[in-house]
């Protein structure tokens, strides 16, 4: 939206909010977006084994698969897509914020894609992270750096399981 471009997003949260089963599905569009429902999605980003497990079979060919390697440790079998890994978890507690693991993996979506502009992913967190969480806007951006640097300094190098 920062980018005047059509965004939607639909979340689906498992029974146990908090370490449950979490999915969302966003369509980012230069045009209009007709149904958030997507069945066959062109870039995957998967945090645990459950939802490689469910969601990778779904992913089109050619598409982009981007994983949490610090969780998702087995080979990757299909050879029709983009894979990369980073491991977003280690990452997270190395720069001692543990619960950043999903921002690492932005950084890592950024860099590899460029479908959002790092920008406009700082603007939206000092957005969202306002009263109570306003401490957290500069342990978010960093480690959306560290996927961003992660991702730029292993480009070239093999990165997928």
């Amino acid at each position: 939206m920062i980018e005047d471009r059509e965004v939607t997003w639909f979340p689906s949260y498992g029974a146990e909010v908090r370490g449950g089963t979490a999915n969302c599905t966003v369509i980012l569009s230069d045009a209009l977006i007709g149904s958030p429902v997507v069945t066959c999605p062109d870039i995957l980003i998967v945090m645990n084994n459950a939802s490689k497990n469910r969601f990778l079979p779904q992913l089109k060919k050619n598409g982009f698969f981007l994983f949490d390697s610090s969780l998702i440790r087995e080979h990757i079998s299909r050879n029709d897509i983009d894979i990369a890994g980073i491991p977003a978890t280690d990452i997270a507690n190395r720069i001692g914020h543990t619960k950043s693991a999903n921002m690492v993996m932005l950084g890592g979506f950024i860099a590899k894609t460029g479908s959002v502009h790092r920008e406009s992913a700082f603007q939206a967190v000092e957005s969202l992270m306002q009263g109570k969480k306003k401490s957290l806007i500069e342990e978010n951006q960093k480690a959306i750096l560290e996927g961003i640097r992660y991702i730029e300094n292993t480009e070239g190098k093999d990165t997928g399981s």
